[in-house]
């Protein structure tokens, strides 16, 4: 496993992070949590020493999951938690910001429980809320950190200018961003962070299955899993045509390599100096032994060129 610092924090972060969205299984197709169990404690055997979680997936299942996945072994990882995003009271729709002082004590305090810590080693902030003063929102977080709830503090989803703004309330060691081969909307805002000491975490770093290989037509999923609710543009027409003609790349490179696709992915991700951590959600011990092994080896100089140099001519 590889490791790099997490921005000013002088943290050693591994380079894979355990993603636990879909362990949540709410909308998000069938989950077997024994499953997801053995998956979280398959990657820390591995070298994997980070955890994100948040008490939003699944309204705290995938914090349960992650809680009996790490009985006897806290000391091992490091934990992420996030609040700040709200369900909607009936269940149906998109989650929504709220950053207010009374939601996001809620979320964090049922995330310890859930957990089963009192302390957790980064918390973010998971979206911004204009609704509410970045300095209520500060405020609160601050005191957790006084009280050792909380050893650093971060912001996820967050551009640049706002980033700025919540830097004028929070020590800001780590930004959580969404990125991927198909995905570099937020490179210059990452760029930025890592010349200001912010570590760079990336979710979505496998395109939703799209950098897995295992999609290969346009995707449809039941009336009420979740990601109907998210515009992903790659899961669409006209951009997943351009994705498809990405993955003939990356078909070669895997059948050159002897390597699955998702491994060239996650390290073409994690070679960036601006990545400190990629996120993978993983449901099985099958797909978390096959993305750690991607830390076994390296893509080199000439091959990230070519990665680079097929993105840009069909994803621009």
């Amino acid at each position: 496993m590889r490791y790099k610092k997490v921005g000013k924090s002088g943290v050693d972060m591994s380079v894979l992070t355990i993603g636990t969205w879909a362990m949540g299984g709410l909308g998000y197709g069938t989950v077997e949590r024994g499953d997801c169990i053995d998956a979280v404690r398959a990657m820390v055997e591995q070298g994997v020493n980070h955890i994100d979680t948040a008490w939003v997936y699944g309204l705290g299942e995938s914090d349960k999951v992650v809680g009996e996945a790490i009985k006897g072994i806290r000391d091992k990882v490091l934990i992420t938690t996030k609040a700040g995003f709200r369900n909607p009271a009936d269940g149906k729709g998109g989650n929504f910001p709220d950053c207010s002082p009374e939601w996001i004590t809620k979320c964090f305090e049922e995330s310890l429980r859930n957990l089963g810590t009192d302390y957790v080693d980064f918390f973010l902030v998971h979206v911004p809320d204009v609704s509410v003063p970045f300095e209520e929102t500060a405020d609160c977080v601050n005191k957790w950190v006084k009280d050792g709830k909380v050893r650093y503090v971060g912001v996820s989803n967050f551009g640049t200018d706002v980033t700025k703004e919540m830097g004028k309330y929070l020590d800001i060691t780590v930004n959580q961003c969404g990125y991927s081969m198909v995905n570099r909307a937020e490179e210059e805002n990452m760029k930025w962070a890592m010349e200001n000491g912010i570590g760079i975490e990336t979710h979505s770093s496998l395109a939703n299955g799209i950098l897995t290989g295992a999609i290969r037509e346009v995707p449809t999923y039941p009336e009420d899993d979740i990601r109907n609710l998210y515009p992903y543009p790659h899961l669409k027409e006209p951009m997943f045509s351009k994705c498809m003609k990405l993955l003939e790349t990356l078909d070669k490179l895997s059948g050159e390599r002897n390597v699955p696709i998702a491994q060239i992915a996650l390290n073409w991700s994690t070679q960036k100096d601006y990545v400190t951590s990629a996120l993978c959600g993983v449901r099985n011990v099958k797909e978390a032994t096959e993305n750690c092994k991607c830390t076994e080896w390296e893509l080199t100089k000439e091959e990230m060129a070519m990665l680079d140099k097929a993105i840009e001519d069909n994803l621009g």
